[in-house]
């Protein structure tokens, strides 16, 4: 047991390249559900909406871990997630590239990506103008790229869910299981809103 266990975080630590760049994938494309053809076709056309599934906003509670999707004021959905490597409970807000935390405020969904090492990704807008004059008075680039995703190809199935949303591992991202991933990718147009909230 402790030899899978230990062979299961060493494939973590080789797949969890992270998340703070942008790698999107538009070379050799496999049959599998990352970055494939077809997901990068649905997207160009718009084809991924299902919209009679719409949400219109995320609430993410990073201390507990969940995130909710609303439509109208109610709650929708409800996903457990992980977070930056130092976003959990006493992480605090992110302040700079590289802290591996993940932000707090409002902002909105400004692109979906087909991505070839995390599943699908929604990225937000960060970092705001707030972020920005927060990090310029530190005299430190605020970083950006965080987006909320799915999960490394060694958990493409979900086998591995448990174990990933025990603990946090991004670089300031929002991770969730595939399967939240997909009703995500169906329910949010560009401009949906999310807070995140400590």
């Amino acid at each position: 047991m402790k030899m899978k266990l230990s062979m299961l975080g060493l494939a973590m630590g080789l797949f969890f390249a992270g998340c703070g760049t942008d790698n999107t994938y538009y070379g050799k494309l496999d049959n599998t559900p990352y970055a494939t053809k077809e997901c990068i076709r649905e997207l160009v056309r718009g084809g991924e909406i299902n919209h009679s599934e719409k949400i219109d906003k995320i609430v993410v509670y990073k201390k507990k871990r969940v995130m909710y999707t609303y439509k109208d004021g109610k709650v929708v959905d409800k996903f457990r997630m992980s977070l930056g490597d130092k976003g959990g409970a006493n992480g605090g807000n992110k302040i700079k590239a590289g802290d591996y935390r993940t932000p707090e405020g409002a902002y909105t969904i400004v692109r979906k990506k087909c991505d070839s090492r995390l599943y699908k990704s929604l990225m937000i807008s960060y970092p705001s103008p707030e972020d920005k004059r927060r990090a310029r008075a530190q005299g430190v680039n605020p970083g950006g790229y965080i987006t909320i995703h799915g999960q490394p190809k060694w958990n493409a199935d979900g086998r591995g869910d448990n174990y990933t949303l025990s603990r946090d591992w991004t670089e300031g991202c929002m991770a969730v299981p595939n399967k939240a991933m997909d009703k995500l990718w169906e329910a949010v147009e560009l401009g949906v809103k999310i807070e995140i909230h400590a």
